[in-house]
């Protein structure tokens, strides 16, 4: 039954991961509010799994710094110098747990500014590259799941993450390049589009790793057990959160021509 267990989570993985895809997809095409309180909740979500990760045992103190999280980032893009508002739960977090304190604030720092800068990008330049990230994420995810299963090979970082293997990561390279030459047709990227995408798809891997890396620290096998097949939403994200820090330090470098339907 060993072939069995190769694909025993792919069912789970499947079903949620499809639930939030379409949930995800519906809200950053409806924008504003909805879109807002979509990066907000998971930015609070990920920092309480992130803080029950460094302390297990403070679970009323994991809700407050998550609760925190979600509202600053939403309060954070609707006043005026609001970023300031995203170091409330680094100090708070910080204050209550007391431990871990350089990797806490580090994941927190990414997570927050992801969650922000989100809603900041699709404020300014539509839902369409939005969209692109998404779809570069899955892909990267998706091709490397399946290449990694029926191609195998060499593992990637087998002291990190020991199911990652170099077929995985170049079948996520170059659907993360099908993408690019895709998004190409439609808008006026121009020819580095493709190149691009898979840059979009390494720091997607490396946000994968460093999570991974993380939970080997911490000693945890997921970050929590929200989502069937995928354990909690900092696992599911983990690689979303490289990406979206990749592009957001692209665009402040970078013109990002504005696409809208």
């Amino acid at each position: 039954m060993a072939g069995a267990s190769k694909w025993d989570d792919l069912r789970d993985r499947m079903i949620s991961g499809l639930a939030m895809a379409v949930v995800g997809l519906g809200l950053v095409w409806a924008g504003g509010p909805w879109f807002a309180m979509l990066a907000a909740f998971v930015s609070g979500v990920m920092l309480w799994e992130l803080s029950r990760m460094v302390a297990p045992e403070k679970v009323r103190a994991a809700w407050q710094i998550g609760v925190l999280g979600a509202a600053s980032v939403l309060l954070a893009n609707s006043i005026p110098y609001g970023a300031v508002l995203l170091l409330a739960p680094l100090i708070y977090g910080a204050y209550l747990l007391q431990r871990w304190l350089v990797l806490f604030v580090a994941f927190g720092i990414a997570i927050l500014a992801a969650g922000y800068g989100l809603i900041e990008f699709r404020n300014e330049h539509g839902m369409v590259w939005i969209v692109w990230l998404m779809l570069v994420v899955i892909a990267t995810d998706i091709f490397g799941y399946f290449a990694g299963r029926f191609i195998g090979g060499p593992k990637f970082w087998p002291a990190v993450s020991p199911k990652k293997t170099w077929s995985g990561i170049v079948a996520g390279w170059l659907a993360a390049i099908a993408i690019g030459f895709i998004f190409r047709t439609f808008t006026n990227a121009g020819v580095d589009l493709p190149w691009v995408s898979m840059l979009l798809s390494m720091a997607s891997q490396a946000g994968d790793f460093a999570e991974s890396g993380l939970k080997r620290k911490m000693g945890v096998k997921d970050s929590s057990n929200l989502l069937p097949g995928h354990g909690g939403l900092f696992d599911r994200f983990d690689g979303m959160l490289g990406a979206v820090l990749f592009m957001l330090i692209v665009a402040q470098v970078v013109y990002v021509p504005e696409v809208r339907f």
